[in-house]
């Protein structure tokens, strides 16, 4: 009988060691990794960020292909001149080869997430061109969705001024594919 009972809590003594073990390793392996929400949110933060650069990258280098003695437009030529910054101009035929539609300058239901009643909102707030939403803060596009009432809570702004930079901007290709990015990560 020693021997048998001697034996069982020899087992018992290590059962309950590996439960303690397994539990313990448990508990220290969720505290130190990121869930994985963590980590997307975190992405799409930075490929928000990445897009940004990149439309300031391009509009940079737009600026320096237009050589301002050479300027093809003469009223972007006086525009630099008397204002010290860039107008840009819509090219409804750039617009149109890149989105495959007819693209309507201005159209703020074009941002990913935007459609004709997020649009109303904006237009309540006198925000009625893309420069206009590409120079709004983040915080001021969840205020215009807070004032529609509490079923335009689901909606995420972050992106938005950042596309409506690219619209305006003209960016049309590196737009589209931006959005069918992020729309192909919705369904």
């Amino acid at each position: 009988m020693d021997w048998l009972s001697s034996s069982m809590w020899y087992w018992v003594c290590l059962a309950i060691t590996g439960i303690i073990s397994a539990v313990l390793g448990y508990i220290f392996g969720k505290s130190d990794t990121p869930s994985v929400a963590d980590k997307s949110i975190e992405i799409n933060v930075l490929e928000i960020e990445n897009a940004k650069l990149k439309s300031d990258l391009e509009t940079c280098r737009k600026r320096l292909d237009n050589n301002p003695t050479k300027t093809k437009n003469p009223r972007l030529d006086s525009d630099i001149h008397s204002s010290g910054k860039n107008t840009f101009l819509f090219n409804a035929d750039e617009a149109k080869a890149a989105f495959g539609k007819t693209i309507k300058e201005n159209d703020l239901k074009l941002i990913e997430g935007i459609g004709p009643k997020i649009e109303g909102l904006f237009h309540n707030f006198n925000i009625k061109t893309w420069k206009n939403l590409s120079e709004t803060p983040v915080d001021k596009c969840q205020e215009v969705l807070d004032s529609g009432g509490s079923r335009y809570r689901i909606h995420d702004p972050a992106s938005w001024p950042m596309q409506a930079k690219m619209a305006y901007e003209g960016h049309w290709e590196q737009l589209f594919e931006w959005q069918e990015k992020h729309r192909a990560g919705k369904y």
